[in-house]
């Protein structure tokens, strides 16, 4: 299964903590997959990522359980643990129960290059890159550039056919032109812009957004004309 935090004004260290346990017991206790997906939009607190390299770098997250919900943890499990071949004790069976989070919970990280922002985590949390595989997504072709401008475009009023079309094959052509520009302006200013797919979804949006605005003021003025 997959889990995400759900942010909010009031959601705190305290409340990651349970989102955390929640995901332990999961994949601990009932030895069922799990993968925690985490976006950097979600990390409203600096301080979630001591948790987060703590879950990388070992699986052990110091002082996420209380004493007397070990207890249970222990208890749930001893007779797995006895299966296995060892003794019930408190150290096998919590090795047992953290071995069973490693092979469980998986932590899937989607984090922009874009600023310094990545960098900075980066250095202060070295398990988010010594403890992950990274995955570089490479640039959308644009075909598919024009198949996501289409989709999201179908219920968007655009006039004729003809002119539809010009419009979403547009969209690819000016974000490939500023990948082409990005380039050149690296050469010159040595200076680096990023584009992403996400820059694409929101440049999209914008469109839209921006449409509507201006159809808005245009609209009324047109109706008084007529």
């Amino acid at each position: 299964s997959v889990f995400q935090i759900v942010i909010s004004s009031s959601y705190s260290i305290n409340d990651l903590k349970d989102d955390l346990k929640g995901m332990y017991n999961k994949a601990g206790l009932k030895d069922e997959g799990v993968m925690f997906l985490l976006t950097d939009s979600q990390i409203t607190n600096e301080r979630f990522l001591i948790y987060i390299n703590d879950l990388l770098a070992s699986g052990e997250i110091p002082d996420l359980f209380a004493a007397d919900e070990i207890d249970v943890i222990m208890n749930s499990l001893a007779n797995k643990v006895k299966a296995s071949g060892k003794v019930v004790d408190r150290k096998n069976c919590w090795d047992y129960f953290i071995g069973r989070i490693r092979k469980n919970l998986h932590v899937c990280l989607c984090f922009s290059p874009v600023g310094d922002g990545f960098r900075s985590r980066a250095m202060r949390f070295p398990a988010l890159v010594n403890c992950t595989v990274i995955d570089i997504f490479q640039p959308w072709p644009k075909d598919a550039l024009y198949k996501v401008a289409q989709k999201i475009l179908r219920p968007v009023e655009l006039g004729t056919d003809k002119e539809r079309d010009v419009i979403e094959r547009f969209l690819p052509f000016s974000f490939e032109a500023v990948n082409v520009a990005t380039i050149s302006y690296k050469k010159k200013e040595r200076r680096c812009v990023y584009t992403t797919p996400k820059s694409y979804l929101e440049f999209i949006n914008s469109y839209t957004c921006l449409l509507d605005e201006k159809r808005g003021e245009v609209t009324p003025a047109t109706l008084r004309l007529e």
